[in-house]
C-alpha cells in the first residue's frame, strides 16, 4: 500500500523539491541552494514554510507558502508548488495544499493566491478546490547563442553600471524597487516596502548575480535596473526590471536589460528567461525587441475563506 506523508521541509529535500518545481517547466529557475536558503531565513511577518510530500519515503512534491508582506493590505497569503509528473493525480498536491491552507489560516490569512500553469488540468484542479481564476502572465525565453540587438546609444549623462557598485550600500537599488512596485500589475497594492526586508530577502538571495544586474544611472542618480538571478552555470532569469516613475519614458529599462543580456552571454550563460503580466505592454514590447519568444503561461487563482 502506498503511504503519503506531508511534512516540513528539511535541507536534505532541496534537490527533490527543486526537481519537482522545474519538472516540465524549463523556464523556471529555483535551485536547491535557494530552496535551502528560503527555509533557513526568517522574514518578519511572512511565516514562510515549505511542506514536502513523500510517497513511500520518496519526496515527490512540495508547496511554498507564506503571508504576503510589503503591503498595507492584511490577510493575504500565497501557496505555490508542484508534484513530479509521474506522481500526479494521486492526491499529493491536494494534501500539500491543505497543509498550506491550515498553516496560513493560523496566521490570519483570509485570501489565498496561487499561480497555476495555464493548461486545462491545472486550472480545473484549482477551480475544483474553490479558487477563482484571474490575471494571466507569460513566460518567454531566448537562446543567448543567437545574436542580440546592440545596446542602444546612451543618452547624455546616462551610465550603465553593475549592482556590485552598490554592494556596501544598496539603498539606492531599494528606492528604485520600492517606487516601481507601487504600480506593478497585480491584485495587491505593494505600498509598504521595507529596507530590512529587501536586504535579507532580494539582496541576500544566493542566486542574485550582482555583476549581471545592471543599473542605469542618470547624472549620478540610480534610476532603473534589471535584476538577474542565475543557476551559476547556463540559465539566466530576469527577476525584476524596474524604473523609478520620475525617469520613465527615456528607455532606461531597455538599456539596462540589453546590457545585462550582453554581459550574460559574455559570461557563458546560454538560456535567458523572463516573465511578464499579460497587460504589461511596455515590457512585453522590450522583450520582443530583445528576441524573447513566449514559451509558457500561468494564471493567478484566488481563494477567499468563507465567513
Amino acid at each position: 500500500m502506498t503511504t503519503l506523508t506531508v511534512r516540513d521541509f528539511r535541507p536534505a529535500d532541496a534537490e527533490a523539491a527543486a526537481a519537482a518545481h522545474r519538472a516540465g517547466r524549463e523556464h523556471l529557475l529555483l535551485t536547491p541552494e535557494v530552496f535551502t536558503w528560503l527555509n533557513a531565513r526568517r522574514a518578519a511577518g511572512e511565516h514562510f514554510r515549505t511542506f514536502v510530500a513523500e510517497l513511500d519515503g520518496e519526496v515527490v512534491g512540495s508547496v511554498r507558502c507564506g503571508v504576503v508582506v510589503g503591503t498595507t493590505t492584511r490577510g493575504i497569503g500565497y501557496a505555490n508548488g508542484s508534484v513530479l509528473p509521474a506522481f500526479r493525480r494521486r492526491g499529493v498536491f491536494t494534501a500539500l495544499l491543505a497543509a498550506a491552507e491550515r498553516h496560513l489560516a493560523g496566521h490570519g490569512v483570509v485570501e489565498l493566491h496561487s499561480w497555476v500553469d495555464e493548461e486545462p488540468a491545472s486550472r480545473a484542479f484549482a477551480v475544483a478546490r474553490g479558487f477563482t481564476e484571474g490575471r494571466l502572465a507569460h513566460f518567454a525565453g531566448r537562446d543567448l547563442a543567437r545574436p542580440l540587438p546592440a545596446v542602444p546609444a546612451l543618452p547624455p549623462g546616462v551610465e550603465l553600471r553593475p549592482a556590485t557598485d552598490w554592494a556596501d550600500d544598496p539603498y539606492p537599488i531599494f528606492v528604485i524597487e520600492a517606487d516601481a512596485a507601487l504600480d506593478e500589475p497585480g491584485e495587491i497594492a505593494m505600498d509598504a516596502a521595507d529596507y530590512e526586508a529587501f536586504l535579507t530577502g532580494d539582496w541576500a538571495r544566493p542566486d542574485l548575480d550582482r555583476e549581471l544586474t545592471v543599473v542605469a544611472v542618470v547624472d549620478g542618480e540610480p534610476a532603473a535596473f534589471s535584476a538577474v538571478q542565475t543557476d551559476g552555470a547556463e540559465r539566466y532569469w530576469s527577476a525584476f526590471t524596474a524604473c523609478r516613475r520620475a525617469f520613465r519614458g527615456r528607455g532606461l529599462s531597455k538599456l539596462a536589460k540589453t546590457e545585462s543580456l550582453h554581459r550574460a552571454r559574455a559570461a557563458g550563460y546560454r538560456w535567458a528567461y523572463t516573465s511578464n503580466d499579460a497587460t504589461n505592454a511596455p515590457m512585453l514590447a522590450i522583450n520582443a525587441w530583445l528576441g524573447y519568444e513566449r514559451c509558457a503561461s500561468e494564471r493567478k487563482f484566488t481563494k477567499r475563506s468563507e465567513g
